[in-house]
């Protein structure tokens, strides 16, 4: 592939990964707003499958050949994989109820070396000198970038339960997203495995605030156990248009789309460090936006998680 394709490839990468970044700050603010996890949730996620229900249409409409049709089982596996990303989604919006953003970014960037570890259990592998000096990296790097050193930031332990949480769905959709379906147009995978992460959060926004009557009996259980996501209040719909449109569009749309055109033409090594920029953005947003505190020490835990991901993914071949 030429090194105009890998250039192409790793901006496209870096632009999804960029505006991915910039979603826990607007739901944080969504959140301050007075909307809910299921109310942000449930316009992202039915917007975005609206979205990319008209681009599968759009698409079938104006090609000039039959494009490739899923089988029935493909169907049901991109939809089974496409749960990782409302789970994602969900626990990553959670967590931010609890925790600063900067601490949940970091959380969710533990998912590389859960990746490692889960790798290496479906291969009946050890993991490489590298990967393992990598992942020690990176846990050195979350305690700096989460300050349990001197513990000025104030932890919750729900916040950091969901955000491990979020980690661990996100290494599922890495897995899949690159294993499943490659056969299809990019609109059309995308759009099976949105569909099955949108039922996940009609099933989640179901229980907790759609048909109160179903979750009043757990209410008071979980307030006790300092659970606050259960509302029995009406759901908002104004949050479809103040901010659903804006998560749709950055969260659930063009991620998917750049990345599915992205990684091909830079491979899963160079992809991986590439997207790792997701980590300073999100910082820098809720830094500026929110006036977060971010400490030096955190900083410099950040760019040691940047470096451990570079060290992890260089020296892999590039897949062409």
């Amino acid at each position: 592939m030429s090194s105009r394709e890998v250039l192409k490839g790793v901006l496209l990468v870096g632009f999804g990964a960029s505006i991915y970044g910039m979603l826990a700050t607007i739901v944080k603010i969504a959140y301050q707003e007075g909307f809910t996890t299921a109310e942000v949730t449930t316009s992202q996620f039915t917007l975005g499958f609206i979205g990319l229900l008209l681009l599968n249409i759009i698409q079938t409409q104006r090609s000039e050949k039959a494009l490739p049709q899923p089988s029935r089982s493909d169907v049901i596996k991109l939809m089974l994989a496409g749960t990782s990303l409302g789970f994602t989604s969900l626990f990553y919006y959670l967590s931010v109820q609890f925790i600063n953003v900067s601490i949940a970014i970091v959380l969710l960037m533990q998912s590389v070396w859960i990746s490692v570890v889960v790798e290496s259990i479906l291969h009946r592998q050890l993991p490489t000198i590298r990967k393992i000096i990598a992942t020690i990296i990176i846990l050195l790097g979350t305690v700096l970038a989460t300050n349990l050193v001197h513990s000025k930031i104030e932890l919750d332990w729900r916040g950091i339960l969901f955000g491990m949480l979020a980690a661990c769905s996100f290494s599922t959709t890495m897995f899949t997203s690159n294993k499943l379906g490659n056969y299809l147009p990019v609109f059309r995978k995308s759009f099976l495995m949105l569909s099955g992460g949108t039922i996940v959060i009609l099933t989640f926004a179901t229980f907790t605030q759609f048909v109160p009557s179903l979750s009043e009996g757990l209410v008071n259980f979980y307030h006790q156990i300092g659970f606050t996501f259960y509302q029995t209040r009406s759901f908002d719909f104004s949050i479809f248009w103040k901010y659903g449109l804006f998560l749709a569009i950055f969260g659930t749309i063009l991620p998917p789309i750049l990345f599915n055109l992205g990684f091909p033409r830079t491979g899963l090594g160079l992809g991986s460090i590439i997207s790792s920029i997701e980590l300073p953005v999100s910082v820098t947003m809720a830094f500026v936006l929110l006036n977060e505190p971010v400490l030096g020490i955190q900083w410099l835990g950040i760019a040691i998680i940047l470096f451990a991901i570079i060290l992890m993914n260089l020296g892999k071949k590039r897949k062409i």
